[in-house]
């Protein structure tokens, strides 16, 4: 009898179409931080607003390449994760200042920042005409200023996506600006920048990373692109963070941090994310709570909550075997199950000591209020499945 041969399960029934829209040019290498002037130089640029971490002194080495290729700078400092207000701020200072570009170097925040600030000096108008969820949701019009971002951490991929999350005070959440004309004209990824981050910043970060390559692997809105960078970017991460956190971050490490990082970055950019993610903009809203640690401590719950989700409701999903194949990636054994794979995740989690969402205030008595703003999330959209309300309070339960 002549075997079957079946369609790969994440194929869909009507015909394949998808898109795929990254940075306009992305540099990857230790050392590359040093052609940052003479590509600023390229974009036209001649007066920089310099977007930096709270920390930033790490900027300097930037800093004196510019002056060195007779290129202005000015600074703007993003303490902590970036709002409406800072946005605000930020692009009133760059057009104040004459800036005809803007270079962001550091975490996520910075460089959400400065991705916000470039689309809002071309645009005009206030950050809350063009925020989702909260704001009027309006597009923009006009590409943002030329844009590069050169991240300092391993975990957002912040320097290949087309949004910047901006949290509100007043609703008490973080929602997205979110266009095509927002993607950076370049990324510039230097591992040699990840050398003596601290640990936490390491795990949380890597642990982000790690998330924006399993939920896109999950993702409703996949395709073929994603599914290989993710598949890659899950075994880096998986054999290097552990090591680069407990240990130190060496060379082949600090590579392997930075590949996954970036490589999450072009999945969540064109794939979408799941429930980690949902429930991040709420609690990162609600919280002074940092967003890789957020996505840290939900990753294992959403896992395990999903799994059984799908196993009870949608037993044909396409989904449902990329539960083994993660686990495979992750644990480095082929033959590995769904529960082998989750319960890596949380050993991993246990292992780089990441605190429960306690730790950041929230507790019981938030749960209601949390559960009803993660639905409304646009990275829910993109879960497996509809998760139901106690399924949701589940979650946030168990990541407390």
């Amino acid at each position: 009898m002549a075997s079957q041969v079946h369609a790969p399960a994440h194929v869909p029934a009507q015909a394949l179409a998808f898109e795929f829209a990254t940075a306009t040019r992305i540099v990857f290498g230790a050392g590359k931080l040093a052609e940052v002037p003479a590509a600023v130089r390229g974009l036209g640029g001649t007066r920089a607003l310099v977007v930096t971490g709270q920390r930033s002194g790490r900027a300097a080495p930037l800093l004196a390449a510019l002056a060195a290729a007779k290129i202005g700078a000015v600074t703007f400092a993003v303490a902590g994760e970036p709002t409406v207000e800072l946005a605000r701020e930020g692009t009133a200072t760059a057009a104040a200042e004459g800036c005809d570009v803007v270079v962001a170097m550091g975490g996520g925040s910075a460089i959400d920042a400065g991705k916000a600030i470039a689309a809002l000096l071309a645009n005009g108008g206030d950050p809350l005409d063009y925020l989702e969820v909260v704001g009027r949701g309006q597009a923009l019009s006009r590409p943002a200023a030329p844009f590069v971002a050169i991240p300092t951490t391993a975990g957002t991929g912040s320097e290949v996506t087309r949004n910047a999350v901006l949290a509100s005070k007043e609703a008490r959440v973080k929602a997205s600006l979110r266009s095509p004309l927002m993607l950076p004209r370049l990324a510039v990824v230097d591992p040699d920048l990840l050398a003596g981050a601290p640990p936490e910043v390491l795990a949380s970060s890597g642990l982000d990373a790690l998330s924006q390559l399993i939920e896109p692997l999950l993702s409703s809105r996949g395709n073929p692109l994603t599914d290989g960078l993710a598949r890659e970017g899950i075994r880096r991460s998986a054999r290097s963070l552990r090591r680069a956190v407990l240990d130190g971050p060496d060379a082949p490490a600090r590579d392997d941090l930075a590949v996954a990082s970036l490589l999450g970055g072009l999945c969540l950019a064109n794939a979408g994310l799941g429930a980690v993610h949902g429930f991040a903009a709420p609690v990162g809203g609600m919280f002074d709570a940092p967003h890789g640690a957020v996505c840290a401590a939900l990753l294992p719950a959403v896992l395990e909550v999903n799994l059984r989700a799908l196993r009870a409701r949608s037993p044909a999903h396409p989904a449902l075997p990329r539960f083994d194949e993660i686990a495979a990636l992750v644990t480095g054994r082929p033959g590995a199950g769904a529960a082998e794979g989750i319960a890596w995740v949380r050993e991993l989690c246990r292992d780089l000591a990441v605190p429960g969402l306690r730790r950041y205030g929230m507790s019981e008595a938030d749960l209601p209020a949390v559960v009803e703003k993660a639905k409304a999330a646009s990275s829910m959209k993109a879960n497996p499945l509809p998760l139901t309300d106690e399924e949701l309070t589940e979650i946030a339960a168990a990541s407390l």
